[in-house]
């Protein structure tokens, strides 16, 4: 009885690394858009409407990693 136990519990485990594999691969491959995204667009801001947000241009990837993080974090 606990052999059987045992092998249930073995078998299981390859399908849930798996979908915890695929779900992590989705998230990144999520978050990894949303970055890219939210770089390009503000990156074809002028300086000055930058400063009209109150951001600098050095600014745009942290902003767009804080961005992506958030999005996946829901």
């Amino acid at each position: 009885m606990a052999a059987a136990t045992h092998q249930s519990a073995i078998k299981g485990a390859p399908a849930t690394g798996l979908a915890s594999l695929i779900d992590a691969v989705k998230t990144r491959f999520v978050r990894y858009r949303v970055y890219s995204q939210t770089v390009n667009e503000l990156s074809e801001l002028s300086n000055r409407e930058l400063a009209d947000l109150g951001l600098h241009r050095s600014m745009i990837r942290r902003l767009a990693l804080q961005a992506a993080e958030e999005y996946t974090a829901h």
